[in-house]
């Protein structure tokens, strides 16, 4: 896989809140539903956007915005996220941070993770989590950086 950060894009559609950024939809991705119809996507790249969605300790939040990914998605479309590291100087210092994605809680959107509940302390959120994805790729990157690599699973 390449680096996320020299990729060229095409057809490329943008969301964002502030319209001074010129999005071709305009959106707060606290808000949802997204402004998009169901399987529309065969890819969703978010590079330091996930970090300043939610707060910390909101599990709702967080299955409710990657259902909501899921559902856009096209079957096994990819989604690619950056994020800050949970202990970089930027997870925090930034004052719009408002909570961070630590690479253990994409294992979460996995339904075949849910397997190991019983022999593991894994907390099992399967009542209010039906999407899934594959998760491709964690990395830990040293410029104080998460990368995911995520695809949809649907029939």
């Amino acid at each position: 896989m390449g680096s996320l950060d020299s990729q060229e894009f095409f057809n490329l559609v943008t969301l964002d809140m502030d319209p001074n950024c010129h999005p071709d939809y305009i959106h707060n991705l606290n808000d949802m539903p997204y402004p998009f119809p169901d399987n529309c996507f065969t890819e969703i790249h978010a590079y330091d956007v996930l970090e300043h969605c939610g707060s910390q300790g909101d599990y709702k939040f967080f299955f409710n915005q990657f259902s909501e990914f899921w559902r856009i998605l096209k079957p096994f479309g990819m989604m690619f996220i950056t994020v800050p590291k949970w202990d970089g100087m930027w997870a925090w210092g930034d004052p719009g941070h408002t909570r961070v994605l630590a690479p253990g809680c994409f294992y979460y959107l996995c339904q075949t993770e849910y397997l190991q509940i019983g022999t593991t302390k894994m907390t099992d959120y399967r009542d209010i989590y039906h999407a899934d994805f594959n998760v491709i790729k964690i990395e830990e990157r040293e410029e104080l950086q998460v990368a995911a690599y995520l695809q949809a699973i649907k029939e």
